[in-house]
């Protein structure tokens, strides 16, 4: 009896009969050592990290109803929490797999005083992490307020308070400084552009002309939509994006996604290009056009905020060391599960947990 409750709630189980099928066809292929091998040879890796820094804060409601003298929405506050998010979760997930990581980004100042929420965004911080901060002068550090229904966590609106980098301003000379003087000393360079200006098109050139392996994310999201797109980036030896955003890129509804993903994957010069697709897991091209395919293993949703930093953060370090292509797809979709299994970003990834996931189901 004991023995019957354990299979039925083993993560094999919860999956269904296609994925069963997938995972042991792919089990039979490359078994759990061989995945995790991979993920324990990106420790050596020195790994940078470029993007916006993002104050992520989640206040929790109570819906009440209609208000009695305006048709709007009205909620009694609970509780709130915040999270480091933008490039610094992703830093925080690249930490626990590689030995050596620093992360540039532009922090909020006024008066010549930090923001005030910069001590909490040091705190969260993995200690691996060599943070590199620039400061923008009278201006918020990035901060996206979600207003969520606190039961069943459903998002009501957020609000941005952002202000744009002037793109020739001192602001900007300074990041170019600092890529200009470091790029060079690392193995890995991950970029993740949220679109909301820090990424100006000396910042691009540079990252394009001297990284020496590049791993790009330009994302679409309420303040950029359809301005923000991979063509920014000439080159990236690396990308990951969800169908959506490679949709925008080739300003196509219909056409096949994988003839899509080939023709983007070849201007920009990408060893491996990755797809996420949600409910229906990913796609991966490698450098010679094979499609491959991996279907989702999440079984449950919490919350989709950060689950494609997360898949760019490891995704990019295998796709560093060479991973193939096959095993590149199930481990996005292992970690896509874990990411969305959490609320933003509360937790980071762990190594340990992804590992016993792995064995779990591919025993």
């Amino acid at each position: 009896m004991i023995a019957e409750i354990k299979q039925a709630t083993s993560p094999f189980s919860a999956l269904s009969q296609e994925v069963q099928d997938y995972l042991r066809d792919f089990g039979s292929h490359h078994p759990a050592d061989t995945v995790i091998h991979w993920l324990k040879a990106i420790a050596g890796l020195k790994v940078l990290v470029v993007g916006e820094a993002i104050l992520d804060e989640y206040h929790y409601c109570e819906t009440l109803g209609k208000s009695g003298k305006e048709p709007i929405l009205a909620t009694r506050y609970l509780h709130s929490e915040r999270f480091a998010g933008g490039v610094l979760a992703i830093a925080n997930n690249v930490a626990a797999f590689a030995q050596d990581v620093t992360v540039l980004t532009i922090l909020g100042s006024r008066g010549g005083q930090p923001d005030p929420s910069e001590s909490f965004l040091r705190e969260s911080l993995h200690p691996r992490i060599k943070p590199i901060f620039i400061y923008q002068p009278e201006a918020p550090t990035l901060t996206k307020r979600r207003y969520v229904e606190h039961y069943p966590l459903q998002k009501l609106f957020e609000v941005y308070d952002l202000t744009y980098l002037e793109e020739d301003g001192p602001v900007a000379q300074a990041l170019c400084e600092e890529l200009e003087a470091r790029l060079a000393d690392f193995d890995v360079v991950i970029v993740a552009d949220y679109g909301h200006g820090m990424m100006v098109p000396r910042a691009v050139d540079l990252l394009c002309e001297k990284a020496r392996f590049l791993a790009v994310n330009t994302q679409s999201n309420a303040d950029n939509h359809g301005f923000n797109t991979i063509s920014k980036y000439p080159r990236a030896d690396f990308s990951s994006l969800s169908e959506k955003e490679l949709r925008l890129e080739t300003r196509s509804k219909a056409r096949n996604t994988a003839e899509l993903m080939k023709s983007v994957a070849a201007k920009l010069g990408t060893h491996q290009f990755l797809i996420t697709r949600g409910r229906d897991g990913n796609l991966v091209c490698d450098e010679d056009g094979l499609i491959g395919t991996s279907p989702s293993l999440s079984t449950h949703i919490t919350d989709r905020v950060g689950a494609g930093d997360a898949v760019l953060s490891i995704a990019s370090l295998c796709v560093a060391i060479g991973i193939p292509a096959e095993i590149l797809g199930f481990l996005g979709n292992v970690v896509g599960a874990h990411a969305v299994a959490t609320v933003g970003h509360r937790s980071s990834l762990s190594p340990d947990s992804l590992a016993e996931h792995i064995t779990a189901i591919l025993a």
